[in-house]
C-alpha cells in the first residue's frame, strides 16, 4: 500500500499543480502586458494628431487587460485545489491532478500570451489607420467638417471584431483550463 501511496502522490505532484498556478497567472499576464503595450503606442501616435479618438481606439488596451483577468481565474481554481500534506507528511494530491492542473495552466496561460500578442498587434495597427483615416478626412475636409462619411466608422468596426476574436484565443484557453482543473484523483483520506 506504501509504494501504490508513493507511486500515485508522490511528493513532486503539488509542485506540478503550483507551476501551473504560476505559469497560468504569469504568461497570460505577460500577453496582456504586451498587448497593453502595442496597442498603447499605437494611440499615443494617433492621438498625436487625432486626440479625440483616444477614448474610443482603448478597446484594445481593455481586450488585453481581460487576459490577465483569465490567469488570475484559472490560478485561483487550481490553487483551491491543491491538497496539503496530511498529518504525518502522507501527501493526497496525485501525479494525476497534478499533470491536469499543469496542463490547465499552461493551457490558460499560453493561450493568453498569443491573444494578447495578436491584441496588441492588431490593435496598434487598426488604432493607427484610424487616426490616419481621420487625419486625412480632416485635411480633405479643410477641418470643419467634423462628420464622418462611415470610412471612419467602417475602420472601427473592423477593429473591434478583430479584436473580439483575437480575444476569443484566451477565453478559450480558460475554458480548457476549467475543465482541466476539474479532472482530480485523491489518494485514500484526501478530499
Amino acid at each position: 500500500m506504501a509504494d501504490y501511496m508513493y507511486d500515485t502522490c508522490p511528493s513532486i505532484a503539488p509542485f506540478l499543480g503550483y507551476m501551473g498556478v504560476a505559469s497560468s497567472i504569469i504568461l497570460a499576464n505577460v500577453g496582456a502586458a504586451y498587448g497593453t503595450h502595442k496597442a498603447g503606442v499605437g494611440i499615443m501616435r494617433s492621438g498625436i494628431k487625432s486626440p479625440e479618438l483616444i477614448w474610443r481606439n482603448l478597446i484594445p488596451v481593455v481586450m488585453a487587460g481581460v487576459n490577465g483577468i483569465y490567469g488570475l481565474i484559472t490560478s485561483i481554481i487550481i490553487v483551491g485545489a491543491i491538497s496539503a500534506p496530511q498529518d504525518g507528511g502522507v501527501y493526497t494530491y496525485s501525479l494525476y491532478t497534478g499533470a491536469a492542473h499543469l496542463a490547465g495552466g499552461l493551457a490558460c496561460g499560453l493561450s493568453g500570451l498569443g491573444s494578447g500578442m495578436a491584441i496588441g498587434i492588431a490593435g496598434e495597427a487598426a488604432v493607427t489607420a484610424c487616426g490616419t483615416w481621420d487625419v486625412e478626412y480632416k485635411n480633405s475636409k479643410g477641418g470643419k467638417d467634423k462628420k464622418k462619411s462611415g470610412g471612419g466608422d467602417k475602420l472601427f468596426v473592423s477593429m473591434v471584431l478583430i479584436q473580439v476574436f483575437a480575444g476569443n484565443v484566451a477565453l478559450y484557453g480558460l475554458i480548457a483550463s476549467i475543465l482541466l482543473s476539474q479532472q482530480v484523483y485523491y489518494c485514500e483520506g484526501g478530499n
